[in-house]
């Protein structure tokens, strides 16, 4: 049974709602759930979303879409966010204690808000699940993916024209999208382009068409020219990169970028590229900038990333597939947490010994430091492949024989 909620929102009153549009059909049938504007200054997922929804028979959808506002406060005051990060909240140890039922921050209730929505979807539906968070970027940009490193969110991920970005639960901790990812589905963040851009938002459009389309929740007649623009919008690359490098702003320190740097820039060693206080900040090597800070809010000064030979996606696809990882487990010093099966124990003295680059062929990403133990996790050992090994997009990116 249908069950629809008009969606009103404009670049008037975008905000004013949490839910900003629900259709249930099939229970059993796949669900695809959109964040946006988890930032208070950025819209343009919202209005994308409003624009899709126009083209949507929900008679037609078959199965389940949610539509969600995130930080209310911060998107009426187009700020993105009033006290904290709210994308930066979502670590366990602050969700397993409730620790946000402590009203410290503004963004404590609108957190509050978000999981109590997020667990009755999880509570009613056990079919596929596609969760995006729908984002822009203060710098001008490429469209572009970032996921967790699950196999599940490249293969996802591959049916888009536009780059993938791997690795950022290495750098931050709480992001929304790694709470979902560790439980086990499918969760994609889109970044469509500059804030106030319009391109962002017809960016966000065609993301948004592609992925119903390809999880079978709602079909249209034909995507061609959306997916065209969309590749003309991401200039045809459609690579995948790892993140090697995050400058972290420090609480009082005055950072500012130098103008005119664009996400996807190659840039040449000793490049001036931002200023600490009375600090030049250069690049100590040619790297291809990610990311850089053009607002006033924000921790992450910018990103360095490298792009990822395709030969080393097929072979961490194969090492992951027959479960490799397990002879870490021979090495003295390594061991699976007891609390958590998904993640490993290493030794800090064997860990000097292991280059990062093996952890990450065998899928081992999010990382803690303890005095004696490094904690590195597998997001595909979290994974519910089940859920999704025998769908068309599944199958047909796993024989597309590039192996991720």
């Amino acid at each position: 049974m249908s069950n629809t909620k008009d969606l009103n929102t404009s670049s008037k009153d975008t905000g004013t709602r949490r839910l900003l549009n629900v259709i249930k059909n099939d229970l059993s049938g796949p669900v695809m759930v959109f964040f946006a504007g988890i930032h208070g200054n950025e819209k343009a997922g919202l209005l994308a979303l409003e624009k899709v929804w126009k083209e949507i028979d929900p008679e037609a959808v078959k199965g389940s879409i949610y539509a969600i506002a995130g930080n209310l406060k911060a998107l009426k005051k187009d700020k993105r966010y009033i006290d904290y990060d709210l994308n930066r909240m979502w670590a366990s140890p602050r969700l397993e204690k409730e620790s946000y039922k402590n009203n410290i921050y503004s963004e404590d209730h609108e957190q509050a808000a978000l999981l109590a929505i997020l667990k009755n979807i999880l509570n009613e539906h056990s079919s596929p699940l596609y969760f995006i968070d729908l984002h822009t970027t203060s710098s001008n940009s490429l469209p572009f993916i970032t996921i967790n490193d699950s196999l599940i969110n490249r293969r996802f991920s591959q049916l888009f024209p536009v780059p993938v970005i791997l690795g950022i639960e290495e750098y931050l901790q709480g992001p929304l999208l790694s709470y979902i990812n560790k439980l086990g589905y499918v969760s994609l963040g889109f970044e469509s382009g500059q804030h106030s851009s319009q391109e962002a938002v017809l960016n966000a459009v065609y993301f948004i068409k592609i992925a119903l389309h390809h999880s079978k929740v709602f079909s249209f007649k034909d995507l061609s020219k959306e997916f065209e623009l969309l590749k003309k919008a991401a200039e045809g690359n459609k690579s995948f990169y790892e993140i090697i490098f995050r400058y972290n702003i420090l609480k009082k320190e005055k950072f500012k970028m130098q103008p005119g740097f664009s996400s996807f820039e190659r840039l040449e060693k000793g490049t001036l590229i931002a200023r600490s206080g009375d600090r030049n900040i250069y690049l100590s090597k040619t790297a291809t900038i990610f990311m850089p800070l053009y607002q006033k809010k924000g921790e992450d000064g910018y990103y360095l990333i490298r792009k990822i030979r395709p030969v080393f996606l097929r072979l961490s696809a194969w090492l992951r597939n027959i479960n490799a990882d397990n002879f870490l487990l021979l090495l003295p010093g390594i061991k699976r947490a007891e609390e958590d099966p998904t993640s490993l124990m290493v030794n800090l003295k064997v860990a000097r010994f292991l280059a990062q680059p093996i952890f990450h062929l065998l899928g081992y990403r999010s990382r803690e430091m303890g005095p004696y133990y490094m904690k590195v996790t597998s997001r595909d050992r979290a994974s519910k492949t089940e859920l999704y090994r025998d769908l068309g997009w599944y199958k047909k990116t796993l024989s597309a024989k590039k192996g991720f």
